[in-house]
C-alpha cells in the first residue's frame, strides 16, 4: 500500500508540475518582456473586436467575388476570375473554406463573356449553390484576413520599436487597435488591409537592409517585396524605390567595406526572388489572353490595343500573363474614373484634395490631430534637425498620398490604407517624445490619456459599424450627404435589414443597395425590382435605399424615366432624391434606409 501511495503521489506532482511549468514560463515571459505582452494584449482585444464584427455583418459587396474568385484559384488555377486585384490575399483568405469543401459546378467558361462577366456569373453560381451555407464561408474566409490585420499590428510594434523605443511602440499599436479604418477593413476579404502591410513591410525589410547589407538581408527583402506586389497593383509605385535602393546601396557600398558588385549581386538576389513568388502565386502559368481579353483591350484603348497587346505577350515571358492584365485593367479603370461624390459634388474624374479630404472626415479627431501635428514634427526634426528615421516615414506617406491624389478613382478613404500604418509609428513616436520630455512630461501624460480615452469611446460608440463611421466633424449631416461609394455603404448591413423584415413578416422589399444583389436571396429576401421612386410596384411594403444611393452617385447610368427617356447625368444624380428628405421607419448601421411603400 506505501508503494502504491508512493507511486500516486509521484504521478500528482508530475501533473502538478505538467501545470505549473507553462504558468511559470509565461510568468517568466510577462516579467521579461512586458512590452511584448501588452502589445499581443492590445492585438487580442482588437482580434476579438474584428472577429465579432466579423460574425455580425454581411460580407460586402466586393467580398461576393473575392471569396468565389480566391477559392477557384486554389482548386482549378483559372486567374481570369476577378483579375483586378492580384489572387494572394484572396488564396489566402479561402485556405479554411478548402475544409469546408463548397459545392461548386464545372467552372466553365461561357463563349464571348470577358473577365468581368465571366467573374459575376461564376460568383452567383458559387454562392446559389453553397447557399446554406453562405454564412460559414463568409466568416471563416474573414479569419484569415483579421490574422492578416494582427500581423500588421505585430509589425507596427517591432518597427516602432527600432525606431522610438518599446513605449513609443506600444502606442503606435494602441493608435491602431482604435482607428475606425482599420477595424472597417481589418475583418473584410479586399487587398487594402493586405496592402498597408505589404507597404510597411517593404519599408521595413528595405531600410534593415541599408542598416547592414548582407545576403541573407536581401532574401528577406525580396521576399517582402514580392508580397507587397501581389497584395494590390497600386504597390507598383514600389519598383522605383527598388531601383533607387539599388542605387543608394552601390554608391554607399565603401561605408560597409564591401565592394560595388557584392550590393548589386545582392539587390539582383531580391529581385530574382521577387520575381520567382510572384510567378509562383499564379502557378508559373504564362497563358495566352483569352480572346473577349483581347477584344476588351481593343474596344478600351482602340489606337493603342496593339502595342499593349505585344508589351504584354513579350512581357509574359517573365511576367503572369493575368498580372500584367490586371495591371492594364487599373490603368483602363483609372483612364476611365469613377463616378464618385464629394461634399456635394460629382465627378467620374476626382478631385486632387478628395483623400485629405475624406481622412479629416473618416478618422477620429484625436487621431486628426496627432497625425497633423506629428507629420509637422517629423517634417521639422527630419530637415531641421536631420533626423533620418523620421525622414524614413514621412517619404512613404508623401510617395502614396501624391499618387493617390493624382487618381481618378476616388472611391474610399480604404485606398489610402497604407499611408495609416506609418501615421501610427509617427503619431506614437511623437507622443513618446513629450513624455520624454522633464518640463511637459505632466501635461504630455495627460494628452496621452485623453487621446487614446477618446478614441476608445469612439471605437465603442461606432462598433460594429465601423464602415460608415464619420467625424463629429461632418457637423450633423449624414454622411452620404459629404461622401460616397465605400464610405457610407458597402453591403454589410444586408443581413440586418434582412432580419428586420423577417421580423415584420416580409419575405420581398424594393430595393437598392451596395452588395444587394447578391445577398439579399441569401436570407431568403427577394428583391422585387430597382425603379424609379414614383413607380408602384405590387406585393411590397417596404423600399430599402442605401447611402450610396441615396448620394447619387453609385446609381447606374442609362437609367429611363416613365416615357423611355434616358435620363440625363443630373438626373441620375437625383434618382432617389425624393427619400433624401423622407423619415425612415428604420436605419440599419447608418449604411441603409428603410422606407414604408405607399399606398
Amino acid at each position: 500500500m506505501l508503494e502504491t501511495y508512493t507511486r500516486g503521489k509521484g504521478a500528482n506532482n508530475k501533473l502538478a508540475n505538467s501545470l505549473i511549468s507553462p504558468l511559470a514560463a509565461a510568468r517568466r515571459f510577462v516579467l521579461r518582456h512586458p512590452a511584448q505582452t501588452i502589445c499581443c494584449c492590445i492585438l487580442f482585444l482588437m482580434g476579438a473586436n474584428l472577429l465579432s464584427a466579423a460574425a455580425r455583418k454581411t460580407i460586402t459587396n466586393d467580398e461576393i467575388v473575392h471569396i468565389p474568385a480566391g477559392y477557384y484559384y486554389l482548386v482549378s488555377g483559372n486567374f481570369r476570375l476577378n483579375p483586378e486585384h492580384p489572387p494572394l490575399v484572396k488564396m489566402w483568405a479561402c485556405l479554411p473554406v478548402l475544409f469546408l469543401r463548397p459545392e461548386v459546378s464545372a467552372l466553365t467558361e461561357p463563349t464571348g463573356q470577358d473577365f468581368a462577366q465571366f467573374t459575376v456569373t461564376s460568383s452567383i453560381d458559387f454562392w446559389h449553390v453553397n447557399r446554406l451555407r453562405f454564412q460559414a464561408i463568409s466568416f471563416w474566409s474573414r479569419l484569415p484576413m483579421v490574422l492578416l490585420t494582427l500581423a500588421l499590428g505585430a509589425l507596427i510594434f517591432v518597427y516602432g520599436r527600432q525606431l522610438f523605443g518599446a513605449r513609443a511602440a506600444l502606442l503606435s499599436v494602441a493608435l491602431f487597435s482604435l482607428e475606425p479604418t482599420m477595424l472597417a477593413h481589418g475583418r473584410i476579404v479586399h487587398t487594402d488591409i493586405a496592402a498597408a502591410l505589404g507597404y510597411l513591410l517593404f519599408f521595413f525589410a528595405l531600410q534593415t537592409y541599408c542598416r547592414a547589407p548582407t545576403f541573407s538581408r536581401a532574401v528577406w527583402f525580396g521576399v517582402a517585396t514580392a508580397f507587397a506586389l501581389l497584395t494590390k497593383f497600386s504597390m507598383v509605385v514600389l519598383t522605383p524605390i527598388f531601383v533607387a535602393g539599388l542605387v543608394y546601396g552601390v554608391w554607399t557600398a565603401p561605408r560597409f567595406k564591401t565592394s560595388h558588385w557584392r550590393i548589386a549581386l545582392q539587390f539582383c538576389v531580391a529581385a530574382l526572388i521577387a520575381l520567382v513568388l510572384l510567378n509562383a502565386a499564379y502557378y508559373f502559368q504564362h497563358p495566352a489572353l483569352a480572346q473577349p481579353e483581347t477584344n476588351w483591350i481593343a474596344a478600351t484603348m482602340p489606337l493603342v490595343s496593339e502595342r499593349i497587346m505585344l508589351a504584354i505577350r513579350v512581357l509574359s515571358l517573365v511576367l503572369p500573363t493575368y498580372y500584367l492584365f490586371g495591371l492594364y485593367t487599373l490603368v483602363v479603370h483609372n483612364h476611365f474614373g469613377h463616378p464618385a461624390s464629394l461634399l456635394g459634388q460629382y465627378s467620374a474624374f476626382g478631385w486632387w484634395y478628395y483623400f485629405p479630404i475624406a481622412f479629416a472626415l473618416k478618422t477620429t479627431i484625436p487621431f486628426l490631430l496627432l497625425s497633423v501635428c506629428a507629420l509637422g514634427w517629423a517634417l521639422w526634426g527630419g530637415i531641421l534637425r536631420h533626423e533620418k528615421k523620421l525622414l524614413a516615414l514621412v517619404i512613404p506617406i508623401a510617395l502614396y498620398m501624391t499618387m493617390s491624389m493624382m487618381s481618378n478613382i476616388n472611391i474610399g478613404i480604404r485606398h489610402i490604407a497604407p499611408v495609416f500604418p506609418f501615421l501610427f509609428l509617427l503619431g506614437g513616436g511623437c507622443l513618446d517624445r513629450l513624455l520624454k520630455s522633464n518640463a511637459r512630461g505632466r501635461a504630455a501624460a495627460v494628452l496621452t490619456v485623453v487621446l487614446l480615452g477618446w478614441m476608445l469611446v469612439d471605437a465603442v460608440r461606432a462598433y460594429p459599424d465601423y464602415m460608415s463611421f464619420m467625424s463629429p466633424l461632418t457637423l450633423g449631416k449624414p454622411g452620404w450627404q459629404l461622401l460616397s461609394d465605400s464610405n457610407v455603404e458597402w453591403g454589410d448591413d444586408v443581413g440586418a435589414l434582412a432580419r428586420y423584415l423577417h421580423d415584420h413578416g416580409e419575405t420581398k422589399v424594393r430595393a437598392g443597395l451596395s452588395g444587394g444583389w447578391a445577398t439579399l436571396e441569401m436570407y431568403d429576401i427577394q428583391l422585387v425590382d430597382f425603379a424609379p421612386p414614383d413607380v408602384q410596384l405590387p406585393g411590397t411594403r417596404y423600399i430599402a435605399i442605401g447611402a450610396g444611393l441615396l448620394n447619387g452617385s453609385t446609381v447606374p447610368a442609362g437609367l429611363r424615366d416613365a416615357n423611355g427617356a434616358v435620363l440625363s447625368e443630373e438626373q441620375t444624380h437625383n434618382f432617389f432624391a425624393s427619400y433624401r428628405t423622407a423619415s425612415p421607419e428604420a436605419v440599419f448601421g447608418r449604411s441603409i434606409y428603410l422606407y414604408r411603400a405607399k399606398n
